[in-house]
Formats: C-alpha cells, structure tokens, sequence
C-alpha cells in the first residue's frame, strides 16, 4: 500500500497515533482556565489578558449576544485584525450557542456583502474604521440578516497606542462597544452551552481561486483535534509563548495560534497585523518560543538590515505554512537569523497540519526535482498520492495529494454538489499535485491550477522558483505562464532583487538555462519592487497572470 496512517519511520519519542482529549473548543478553553486562570492568554503591545479575564469578558459577550436576540444555531461575523477582541468574540460566539464567520479585513464591500449574505450571520463584531468605510453602508441597504452589530478598536486593551499599525480612528457612534460589555459578565446567564462534537464552530471561506469563496465548515470536533495535533507535534506547554504572526481569521492563525494557547494554556503575542519592525520588536520585548507563519513572514524578518541571530534565540521551534520553500532559501533564512523552517501543510479544509517535518528534523530534498519534502503525515492521517481516477500511484510518481483523517471538513457551507464532488467521507481531494518517496516523506510540487503547459510539456512554477532563490541576488522569485504564439505558453519570471544587485533579466534567464531543460527556463524575466500576496503572505500567481502582457517578447 502506497500510503499508511502513520509511519514506522517517525523519529523516536513521536507517537504513531493520538486519542483526542477533548471533542469542543469551549470544554478545552474552561480546562485551561481551571488550570492557568492567572496566567496571560493574550499579551498584546503592553496590555495583557489572562485566561480568566479571556472567560469573563467573552460571558460578557455571550449574555449580550443573547439579550439581543442571538439564538443558538446563529451565526457571528468577525470582521478584525488579530486583536483580543478576535478571540473574546470566537469563546462569545461559542458560549452563546453559536458559531463565528471569519472574514479578512482587507475585504471590501463587494466581498463583505458576499460573505454576510452567504453565512446569514446575524450579527458582527468590526473594527470602527471597517464599520465606517464598509459596514454602515452594507447596514444602511438593509439587504443582511444582521440583527445587531458591536464595534471595537485595536486600541482596546493596551495603551502604547503604536502608529505604525493602530490607527486613529474616531469611534464608531450609537453602537455598543465590545470593551465595555464587561458589566454584563456577573449578570450572565447561559442555557448549557458546551457545544456538540459535530456542531459548527467556525465557518471560514477559501480564498476563491477558482469561483467565488467556499465556505468551509469547521466543526467543533476537528478543531480541537488540529489544535491537539499542534500541542503533540511542536510539544506545546504552558511555559510556552506562542508569536501570532499568521492572521488569526486564516487557518493557521485559527489553529497554531488560537487554538494551540486554548489547548496548551501558552500565551499568545498579539499585534494587531504583521509589520516587520512591530513583530521585531514584540519578538525582543515577550521573547516568544514559537510560531507559525508563511514563509515570506520569515524571509522579510531576515532580510531586515537591523536584525540578528540573537532576536530570535528564544525560539525552540519555528514552523512555516501556506507554501512550499525553496531549500536554498530554507539555508539563507536559517544563515541570517539561526532559525530552521519545519514545513507544515495543510488547507482550509483539513482544519491545518495534514503533513508536517517533526521538530527537531530536518526534511530531506528529493535529489531529481531538489523539492524540500513538506513532511509526514501527521497522527492518525492517511496521505495518498492518486491520478485522475482516485488510484494510488507508485512512490515517486507525481499525482494530486488527498489526505483522510479527523481533521477533514465535512462539507462546504450550503454547496452540496461541490462537497460531494471533493470531499469523500473524511478525505478530500486537496488540488495539490506532489509526490511521496518510499519512507513516507511527501513533496509538493504546485497546484494543479498553476501548472504551465510549454510545446506540450508540463512546467511546474515552484521548480523554477526553487532555482531561481539559488542566485545570490534573488529575494522573492514567482513563475507564471503567460500566451506564447509559438509555444502557446511560456515560463515567465517575476523576482525581487536583494538590496544592491544590479542583476540583469539576461543573466538571470541564463543561469536557469544552464540548470533545466530547455522548456522548463523563464523566457522572461521582469523586475519589482514586491510581488503581491495574501494577507497571509502567501505570493499571489493569479494576480501576476493577471497582469502580464501577452504580447510580451519572449527571449528565443
């Protein structure tokens, strides 16, 4: 059989299976607040929340969620940066029976209305400057389901007040404040609401690369359990100090950040949103022992001129999701700052980690393709590497990667046939395309999507972005393909120079030509000063194909 639920090979002391200690997010959270309920759950510029406060501030919420007609099966949208009252909303939203939509806070209208629409949540939690720019428009049309809407501020619940990423925004008016529902906590009065294993617990949308946005439905049941699998796989404790660097609306953030401190009783470092200095700075002041984020986080830390080895020595593990990493940047990563990227894989729907480099490991490069290996399957996890018919194929062989375990959503939020075509009891077909090595090591190549086709042959963009960072003048490296009259598609590059290289397109289209077949080299290459990404960081090819110009002049 090509792929087992777990390896024989796992390194010594890592257990094959787990046994799930709790089936909901609420019973786990109440569990850490018995046991650490002085201790800081959320440290936040200079404020901190401890677990206890965390409890009673989201009573405060839950009973005011319910007084105003929040019933349970409901829905609350959060509409925030990765702020306490994130978290106070998600235990709030739990607490009074319900669940939470998370919605990135780079969206806008179009994309807000969609999301609320879809989900028929009836009520939202916002930042003022959200409330001003998009809600109170969407409100005023009347065309939501929105019963009730709460405001915050990032500047709730600390006082340094950081311009460079709190802004200063007038409060929305006439609207109940999150911060001050607190009087309400004593007062609360709750039916029983320790929610069900397979109740929903959060509704996330993907990000609709191919069609409008998914919602994913996240149970109670496979939440804890992703957050479980964080706590074993990183050996999480409470002495821990966890840096949320990944938004905690996306699925890393959600689990590695959230729900590890829920299970761990680790506090977490909260920044309203990524800047380099801030998280630098958070890194020196709470001296944090691990995080998860993607890879370009890590690379624009590095790349900083005021930053060393010693910023980061608090660190026993560091994991990097969302993308594959190209080794040679892996090496220059771990040369400028002292830190090693334990790849994790996952998506939306397998709730995070599915794959992942045990700590204390170093992933193998595959010696054909010079692909870094994501990892091995994570406990009680079955990864199959299939053709188009759903058969296993050979190790070594490149197919899409479908994953089983109790971690895989059950379905997408009201798309049934979309459910059924990729989700089969507890395994999805995931869109990814890599490949699996005899000891079980799995290797992602791209996504299925993102495939180019040259004079009839298959170019995969990672395997020229993986060349492309071994020149000493590449910072950030994207590959699409872009309409070509002769080869109907061509290899294009889009690469960031490091600080002070004078490096020229020719030299680098000449330094992949000498490494890889003939079809497979940029035929072009342009400079920018950034590539786009998601607010999770992860580069954005779509947005490049987008923007290249198809009667571009490739290099013969």
């Amino acid at each position: 059989m090509q792929a087992r639920p777990w390896l024989d090979n796992y390194p010594e002391g890592l257990p094959k299976q787990t046994v799930a200690e709790f089936t909901d997010m609420l019973t786990m959270f109440r569990e850490s607040v018995r046991r650490y309920a002085d201790a800081p759950a959320i440290r936040y510029f200079d404020g901190t929340l401890t677990f206890a406060e965390l409890d009673r501030r989201s009573d405060a919420l839950a009973a005011h969620l319910i007084a105003h007609g929040f019933a349970k099966g409901d829905r609350l949208a959060l509409y925030t940066q990765n702020d306490p009252g994130f978290v106070i909303g998600l235990l709030g939203a739990w607490k009074a029976a319900g669940s939470a939509i998370v919605m990135n806070p780079m969206y806008r209208r179009r994309e807000v209305e969609y999301l609320l629409v879809d989900s028929g949540a009836t009520a939202l939690i916002c930042l003022d400057e959200l409330y001003h720019t998009v809600v109170k428009e969407l409100v005023a049309d009347g065309m939501l389901a929105l019963r009730q809407v709460i405001v915050m501020s990032g500047r709730d619940h600390q006082t340094r007040n950081d311009q460079r990423v709190l802004a200063d925004v007038a409060p929305a008016s006439d609207l109940p404040r999150l911060a001050d529902l607190t009087s309400l906590a004593t007062a609360a009065r709750f039916p029983d609401s320790t929610p069900q294993p397979d109740d929903l617990a959060v509704l996330m949308y993907t990000s609709g690369t191919t069609g409008r946005p998914k919602g994913a439905m996240i149970t109670q049941r496979a939440l804890a359990y992703s957050s479980q699998t964080y706590r074993d796989w990183i050996g999480l404790t409470a002495e821990d100090r966890i840096l949320a660097v990944a938004p905690l609306f996306h699925i890393t953030g959600l689990v590695g950040h959230v729900g590890a401190s829920f299970m761990t009783g680790a506090a977490m470092v909260l920044n309203h949103r990524f800047e380099g200095s801030v998280v630098l700075d958070a890194i020196r002041e709470h001296r944090p022992t691990f995080t998860v984020g993607s890879v370009t986080v890590f690379n624009n830390l590095a790349s900083r001129p005021d930053v060393s080895a010693a910023d980061f020595a608090s660190f026993r593990a560091v994991c990097s999701g969302g993308a594959p990493i190209a080794p040679a940047l892996n090496d220059e990563i771990g040369r400028r700052i002292g830190i090693y990227l334990h790849n994790l894989y996952g998506m939306t729907e397998t709730n995070g980690p599915a794959i992942g480099v045990p700590i204390g490991a170093q992933a193998p490069v595959d010696p054909t393709s010079g692909a870094l290996s994501v990892g091995l399957p994570v406990f009680n996890t079955t990864v199959r590497i299939v053709d188009d018919t759903l058969n296993d194929l050979p190790y070594g062989e490149v197919g899409e990667i479908v994953v089983a375990g109790p971690q895989v959503i059950p379905a997408y939020w009201k798309q049934p046939e979309e459910s059924a075509r990729r989700i089969r009891g507890n395994e999805i077909s995931t869109g990814d395309v890599g490949f699996m090595d005899k000891d079980g090591w799995c290797y992602l190549v791209d996504r299925k999507t993102d495939m180019i086709n040259s004079s009839g042959y298959k170019v995969w963009p990672r395997e020229v972005e993986d060349v492309l960072y071994t020149h000493p003048a590449v910072k950030e490296a994207a590959v699409v393909g872009v309409a070509d009259p002769y080869r109907g598609e061509t290899v294009k590059a889009y690469v960031v120079r490091r600080p002070g290289s004078r490096t020229s397109e020719q030299e680098l289209i000449d330094y992949c030509k000498s490494q890889m077949a003939a079809y497979k080299y940029p035929r072009i290459v342009e400079f920018l000063d950034d590539l786009p990404k998601s607010v999770t960081g992860k580069i954005l090819r779509r947005e490049l194909r987008s923007a290249s110009d198809p009667a571009s002049d490739p290099v013969s």
